[in-house]
């Protein structure tokens, strides 16, 4: 049973007040939106954080690492700074001192007479890589029983 209206009430009642005991309609929209509108902000925040990592991807391995951790330093102690310089380090194009240098490394020792080191992760140059594998093991036997100095 519906109780009548206080006559003070109005007579027309907008349409958000819900009666007695009926779902709000209202709180159930405004509830969804707060949670997609946190989500949205919340993506976008990350996004926007990762800019530095995403921009220092296509260089170096170190630069990347470098811009990486400013990244990680910048979203756990909130300090804007590590992510402003993760930023500039990002957009600067670091200069190659590695691979002169070897070079460098690598022609004095060819002058001093020494066999540069091989590098692990290259293939192995030179008539040693087309003979067959059964040679190929007898010789990893033998060099593996001779001790190299470099006196």
């Amino acid at each position: 049973m519906s109780e009548p209206l206080h006559p003070a009430a109005p007579h027309h009642l907008p349409s958000f007040i819900t009666a007695p005991g009926d779902t709000d309609v209202l709180m159930v929209v405004v509830g969804i939106v707060l949670v997609v509108a946190v989500l949205a902000v919340g993506n976008f925040y990350l996004h926007l954080h990762t800019l530095p990592e995403r921009m220092a991807h296509k260089s170096q391995k170190l630069q990347f690492e470098i811009v990486a951790v400013l990244g990680l330093l910048a979203l756990f102690t909130h300090n804007h700074l590590f992510w402003v310089i993760g930023l500039f380090l990002a957009m600067i194009d670091l200069p190659d001192f590695s691979t002169p240098l070897r070079k460098i490394a690598g022609s004095v020792e060819k002058m001093a007479g020494v066999a540069p080191e091989q590098d692990p992760t290259e293939p192995p140059n030179g008539a040693d890589a087309a003979q067959p594998s059964a040679a190929g093991d007898a010789k990893v036997g033998s060099a593996k029983s001779e001790v190299a100095s470099h006196a």
